[in-house]
């Protein structure tokens, strides 16, 4: 189980225990954070779970394959710390991941 703290645009944060195999976006959506709209439900088919992931993470994360690295183009304002949740999975090695909402979700 890892500790995520998912933070608003407003700053509004919520720390939730997620459990080891779930997603990152399932844990927000499981938890009604608000934020993470997760239209595709997980697909990589869409870009409603942007994040912006805190620096500190970005080298402690898989990398992003292809698929994501496409849809990311779809995403309102990417940045260099973009990443989708649906498409990281959660182990006891992402205790304390910190992920910043976008303004919106396109």
């Amino acid at each position: 189980m890892a500790k995520i703290t998912y933070i608003e645009h407003n700053g509004t944060e919520h720390v939730v225990d997620v459990p080891n195999g779930m997603t990152v976006m399932e844990g927000a959506r499981d938890n009604g954070i608000p934020g993470i709209d997760a239209d595709c439900g997980g697909a990589c088919a869409c870009s409603t779970c942007h994040v912006y992931v805190d620096p500190a993470w970005t080298d402690r994360l898989p990398a992003k394959d292809d698929m994501e690295i496409d849809m990311l183009d779809f995403a309102w304002n990417p940045g260099e710390t973009s990443r989708l949740t649906c498409q990281l999975r959660v182990t006891d090695a992402l205790d304390g991941l910190v992920v910043r909402m976008p303004e919106k979700q396109i």
